[in-house]
Parts: structure tokens; sequence; C-alpha cells
């Protein structure tokens, strides 16, 4: 079986870090097929040096019409390919809908049972915009291709055995406190509890949750949110599994209390991903959970700063598709379990 890999922005790392990772040997029984530009990749092979031979297809069914690729050769398939040259850093609504495309693409591929998953370059959200599209990023769009309303945005590191979930993701810091206050918090927990347990095969996960306010609001001195929200919401919790808190967030990982939990839930984007990339900048991976697809992504963005300088880590991509890969086989074990529970009742 074969793992999507889309290429992200043309004018970014995202080529490079998949032209890298596919010469490494990721343990597995799945290989790569990437989704994107052949152009872009064959420019960056070439400006980089890095020398991958790949085949081009059109289609999935022109590649599934090949019996059996060579060793040492990364299939790509074609979703769109720039008028113009390529231009390392430059944002543009071009290098926006090919990153798209190939997302879109490989999604399907993967709703139709074609692939066990997506690993996902990084995009340039200015540059999407700018392609016409009204997603915010991957998370959003997805959300919307799966018809799943509510995914959650969770980060993963395999060296800190840190694992964050953002309550809210991507939306203004003046709109946080009336997410969260508008929430069903407890829902929230249980399906992040579910995810954890079919994703990452943990059957009774422990859960820290962070306060929204400072000191979580020291008794309700700094907010009210803690008392009327958050600690409800744990209550209402029941899934199988530990919740605690609300939690200070300064003072619980500056005593490194998330190694005590296999999950930490954050109230907003920064109060979660300051710490986390601190901690795990560049073996830190992005997983979308709740998605009837499997899709994880590297914890870095477009590097535009250092787009064809061969001077982008891989790290993160290598593990995002090591995640992918498992994520993948959890899954499936769960689902033959379940199986074979309905034909026993069925005897």
């Amino acid at each position: 079986m074969y793992t999507a890999w889309t290429i992200g922005d043309i004018h970014g790392i995202g080529p490079e870090i998949l032209l890298k990772s596919s010469r490494e040997a990721i343990t597995g029984r799945s290989r790569p097929l990437v989704f994107g530009s052949e152009k872009a990749l064959r420019f960056y092979s070439h400006t980089l040096g890095i020398g991958i031979d790949i085949a081009v297809f059109d289609t999935m069914e022109d590649f599934e019409n090949v019996s059996e690729l060579p060793d040492g050769i990364l299939p790509v398939i074609s979703t769109g390919e720039p008028d113009g040259p390529i231009r390392p850093g430059v944002i543009s609504a071009e290098a926006g809908r090919i990153a798209m495309r190939s997302i879109e693409t490989a999604a399907r591929l993967c709703l139709d049972g074609k692939l066990v998953g997506m690993v996902t370059a990084p995009i340039h959200k200015e540059a999407i915009a700018l392609a016409g599209y009204s997603a915010i990023g991957h998370t959003d769009y997805l959300a919307g291709l799966c018809r799943v309303p509510e995914p959650i945005m969770l980060f993963y590191d395999p060296s800190s055995m840190l694992t964050v979930a953002l309550a809210s993701i991507h939306i203004p810091y003046a709109a946080v406190p009336e997410k969260i206050r508008s929430m069903d918090f407890g829902g929230f927990l249980d399906r992040l509890s579910r995810s954890l347990q079919t994703d990452f095969n943990i059957n009774a996960p422990r859960i820290a949750v962070l306060g929204l306010n400072p000191h979580a609001s020291d008794g309700g001195v700094m907010g009210t949110e803690e008392k009327t929200i958050i600690t409800p919401g744990i209550q209402d919790y029941t899934e199988q599994g530990v919740v605690e808190g609300p939690f200070p967030a300064d003072g619980f990982f500056g005593s490194r209390r998330y190694r005590d939990y296999d999950a930490v839930v954050a109230m907003y984007h920064d109060q979660g991903l300051l710490p986390f990339k601190v901690l795990a900048f560049e073996s830190g991976v992005n997983v979308t959970t709740g998605l009837p697809v499997v899709r994880t992504s590297p914890d870095h963005g477009t590097g535009f700063d250092i787009a064809g300088q061969d001077k982008a880590s891989i790290t993160s991509f290598i593990e995002a598709a090591r995640l992918a890969e498992r994520i993948a086989k959890n899954r499936e074990k769960r689902r033959q379990k379940a199986k074979g529970k309905r034909q026993k009742s069925d005897e």
C-alpha cells in the first residue's frame, strides 16, 4: 500500500523535504506516492543536487496500471503545473492552487480506500487565499471535504513524549473566550479520548486540561471560565480514562507535568504551541484527529526564508510519515477487532 505525500507550497521547502525524505529508510509496509508538480520536483532535485529519479503519472488509474516500479524511483501524480518558473520564497496564487489540488486529490483517494493515509508538506495561508480558497489551512479544508464538523488539531513529539491538543485553533485571541464558552467541552474531551484510543492505541488515556486565564483564574479572581466552563466540562467527560485540571499553563509546563499525561489540552493556539515548539521544533508532528482519513504533517511552516537553499531539515517530515503509518495500522487493528466481535455475536 502507498501513503500520499502532498507537495505543499512549491515555492517553499515542501518539495525539498519530500525528495530528501524519499531517500530515507522509512520502516514499514507503505511507500510514498507524491501528489504535486513534476516541474517543481525536478527543479529542486536539480538545483539542490538531490538526484532523485521520479516517474510521473496523470491519474491514480495510470499509476495502478504499472505492475512494479524499480527501486529508487519516486512515483508522482501530477496535480497541476505552474505557467512560469519556480520562484523559491515567493507567495503566489499559482503555488496555492497546486498545493490545494494535491491535498484534494490525495484526500479523495484516501476516502476511496486507495491509500492508507496522507502526509502533507506545509502550505502558505496567504497563497491559498490568493488562489481563491476560503479555508484557513489543512485542518479546515479537510474537515469540510470529509464532512467532519469538529476535527481536533493535535501535536505529537516522539522525543519528549509531549502531546498537545487545541480546544480552539486558528481564531483571533479576542474570540477565544467566547469559543470556549460556546463549545461542548465535555464532548471535546470525549472525542479526544476516542482518538487517543483509536489512533495511538491508548486504552485509558490520561488527559490534562490547562486553564484559560492566568493562574487558571486563581479561584475566580481573574476570570470565571475555569469554574463555569472548563471544570463542568471535565466533570461531563464520559469516556474511559482520566481527565484532570484545569492547571495554570506556565507552572504546568515549567514543572514538566506533561510527562504524567498522554495528552495536554490547551485553550488556544500559542498557549499549547509555544512550549511545544520550544521542545519539539524539528521533531514534532501535526495530526488531524477525528477524520475518516489519516492525516499528519511536519510541525513547521513553508520556510520561504530558506527555500531552495538546501537547509531544510527532514526530521519532522520523517516522523510525520512514520506516525501516519502507525495510526493507519492502529485503526486497522481496531477495525479487525470490531469485525471479529461482530462475527462472534452473530454465531
